[in-house]
């Protein structure tokens, strides 16, 4: 717990500025221009499996989004694949949960029945053996986030971010801070 939150203050204190392709990406998604997205995220997330690995499986899983929102069907369950696989390769369980049931559920309203249940396998294949809901269960009322990273424009989900503290969460994305706005 304790070197998480030093990594965390040390990434903090030498951030840079949001990618501007971030942005762009984010853009694209927001105009539904799916297939230049799905790409832009892909390339983001090669790019952060060498620089900043802890970015790499949430920009996978965008790419994975985009590319199947873009017809790109197979392509993007491979992605999305990657991003949870990171996820547990990380050791972030409850946020491989967390997003994997969201991608379940995202891949029934579409009808892609065996997708989901692929999903779903390898979400079952990479949990540790100890239960982990649990952790996930025990959370308290959190301050009302941004809709948007006002840093990058990525979507915020408050239920999928990662908290810094009891008011502040991390953009999944750029790692900007994000607050209740007033």
């Amino acid at each position: 717990m304790f070197r998480r939150r030093a990594q965390r203050l040390l990434r903090r204190a030498i951030r840079h500025e949001v990618p501007p392709i971030l942005v762009q990406a984010n853009k694209m998604m927001e105009l539904g221009d799916y297939a230049k997205a799905a790409s832009t995220f892909h390339d983001l997330a090669q790019d952060a499996e060498e620089r900043i690995p802890q970015r790499a499986p949430s920009l996978y899983i965008e790419a994975g989004r985009a590319a199947i929102l873009g017809g790109q069907v197979k392509i993007g369950v491979t992605h999305l694949r990657r991003g949870l696989t990171l996820f547990a390769d990380q050791r972030r369980f409850p946020r491989m949960q967390l997003l994997g049931g969201r991608i379940v559920h995202e891949l029934q309203e579409r009808n892609l029945y065996s997708e989901a249940q692929e999903i779903e396998d390898l979400l079952k294949g990479n949990l540790p053996r100890d239960d982990v809901s649990a952790q996930s269960a025990a959370f308290h009322k959190r301050p009302t986030l941004p809709t948007h990273c006002p840093s990058c424009g990525a979507a915020v989900k408050p239920d999928e971010v990662e908290w810094l503290d009891e008011v502040t969460a991390e953009c999944a994305y750029c790692g900007s801070p994000l607050r209740h706005e007033t």
